[in-house]
């Protein structure tokens, strides 16, 4: 064992994901399948042993050595969910380079801007992602057929070796660059190093996902994000799980996704609630589920009504979990610890992550009081915690206060230390000298049958400084009228404190989003006249 770095307790100075943690278990368990991945058009499955994935990742970075690439070079992955994904993953952080992984949801401006701004040396991508990629100079590396002036990935493992030596990384170096989803501004460069998301995922692994070796677990997020380091690859690897990847072309699909939990012997099961949102409002009493135990969902607060419908459909509960790109899990139910899921609330910190509410002054403030979600830094920074804003000494000024990290969400804890979530600090709607939290009337309203969706801002006023405003998609075959409008503001009225309910409701054909899911508060801010 290597000496530990200062201040980050026992972990070991060197480390490296690929070798510590995967080629362990390709040791200790060979056969057990890590990945399994079915394309969802032709129904065909392709499984991989730990063993397998070991020498495939080997051969990958011989390749991506011989094609030039060194420790710290940054290679921009713009790859479907195919197994060639994992593949050069765990090859580049064997190596020493650092993944940029990228959706192929991004637009050819996207991407440019990411090639620039991280200082790409290579890109590795797919048909779908050749044309967007095609100014690139660097290190070109496609999956598929042979193109001008690209290298084919897969070609090129054929004549590399499956036994790879080469420089220990240590824990501190850069292990992985995500871009943030942008909801407001341009996207942001997070890097992290290869303990924060290798060694801090553990958490994220055994405590959130409840993971076994030989479970099966499910992660319908896209790749392109952060969602992806905790529970597609990091977080079930350490636990010696395996990951199923079902490859999909085009938008969400409610229908399919129940299929496949119903055909597959999927044990865990890992959703965001935009995707959960549809999924409930599908016929379930046709499904059964026979293998999944254990359900999961984080990137925006869930809404009560979905986990209701969800709970009484199929008998299981939706384990919420609160953290960002820049973290591992933060707030979490965790059913070892004994935790059971509160309606509205998002659960306890996570053990090893000193959380406090802060006001404006960064002093804690009382329990059941609103703050801002923050993470104590010393004496001792938390191993799951990204290492800074790459290039960004702005960002890292506005965020890193004193002792503090601040997350930029507001939230309430209660006295036995469980969390609730306000909103984004910007998204907090003020009027007549009341502070209201979007994410409670937004809930509010998709407890009405005809709403599919809704989201809520503040809108200027003169009289009450800011109003309520409501934007919602409607189901299918409703039609908004003056009638249905004040329908539902009676209805919220009926459900939250008379104050908060939307004075305004505007009824649109979509919200809009992120290219990960996330509902853009700023742009219906705009539309507002905010």
């Amino acid at each position: 064992m290597h000496s530990p770095i200062p201040g980050w307790g026992n972990v070991p100075r060197q480390f490296n994901f690929a070798t510590d943690v995967l080629d362990r278990w390709a040791q200790e368990r060979p056969e057990s399948p890590g990945l399994w991945q079915v394309n969802a058009s032709t129904g065909q499955g392709q499984k991989f042993s730990f063993r397998e994935l070991s020498r495939l990742s080997c051969r990958a970075a011989n390749f991506f050595r011989q094609t030039g690439l060194k420790p710290r070079d940054r290679v921009l992955v713009l790859l479907p969910r195919i197994p060639q994904w994992w593949i050069a993953m765990l090859g580049l952080i064997r190596l020493g380079a650092v993944p940029v992984p990228a959706t192929l949801l991004l637009t050819s401006r996207d991407v440019a801007f990411r090639l620039e701004t991280a200082k790409i040396r290579a890109v590795i991508t797919s048909e779908d992602g050749l044309r967007k990629a095609e100014g690139f100079e660097g290190i070109r590396i496609v999956v598929g057929h042979g193109h001008s002036g690209w290298l084919d990935l897969e070609h090129g493992m054929r004549q590399a070796s499956d036994s790879f030596a080469g420089p220990l990384t240590l824990a501190s170096d850069p292990g992985m660059i995500f871009f943030t989803s942008a909801t407001t501004g341009d996207p942001k460069m997070v890097l992290h190093s290869q303990a924060s998301c290798g060694l801090g995922h553990r958490d994220t692994g055994q405590l959130w996902l409840d993971l076994k070796p030989g479970e099966l677990h499910w992660n319908i997020s896209d790749l392109g994000w952060g969602k992806a380091a905790w529970s597609s690859f990091f977080g079930p690897w350490q636990m010696g799980a395996c990951i199923f990847a079902l490859d999909t072309s085009g938008r969400f699909d409610p229908g399919l996704t129940l299929r496949t939990l119903e055909e597959f012997p999927i044990n865990t099961w890992c959703a965001p609630p935009t995707a959960l949102r549809l999924v409930v409002r599908q016929d379930l009493s046709g499904y059964r589920f026979p293998s999944l135990r254990h359900c999961v969902t984080a990137g925006e607060p869930l809404n009560p009504e979905v986990l209701s419908l969800w709970q009484r459909a199929t008998g299981l509960t939706l384990h919420e979990g609160y953290g960002q790109t820049e973290t591992v899990v933060l707030v979490g139910y965790y059913r070892s610890l004994g935790h059971e899921v509160r309606p509205g609330w998002m659960g306890w910190a996570t053990p090893g992550f000193e959380l406090e509410l802060l006001d404006d002054h960064l002093q804690p403030v009382p329990a059941d009081e609103e703050g801002e979600v923050s993470i104590r830094l010393r004496p001792h920074r938390p191993v799951g915690f990204f290492t800074e804003y790459w290039l960004n000494p702005d960002e890292m000024a506005r965020k890193f206060r004193g002792d503090w990290y601040l997350t930029g969400d507001r939230a309430v804890r209660d006295r036995t230390g469980c969390f609730r979530f306000i909103g984004r600090k910007d998204d907090v709607i003020k009027s007549s000298g009341y502070r209201i939290g979007p994410f409670e009337v937004e809930s509010a309203l998709l407890e009405h049958p005809s709403v599919l969706e809704a989201a809520v801002v503040g809108k200027p006023d003169g009289l009450r400084g800011q109003i309520v405003k409501a934007y919602v998609v409607l189901r299918a075959g409703v039609f908004g009228t003056n009638d249905l409008r004040v329908e539902l503001q009676q209805h919220c009225k009926s459900l939250v404190a008379a104050y908060k309910y939307p004075r305004e409701i505007e009824f649109v054909e979509e919200l809009p989003k992120t290219t990960s899911g996330k509902t853009r508060h700023f742009l219906l801010r705009q539309s507002a006249g905010q």
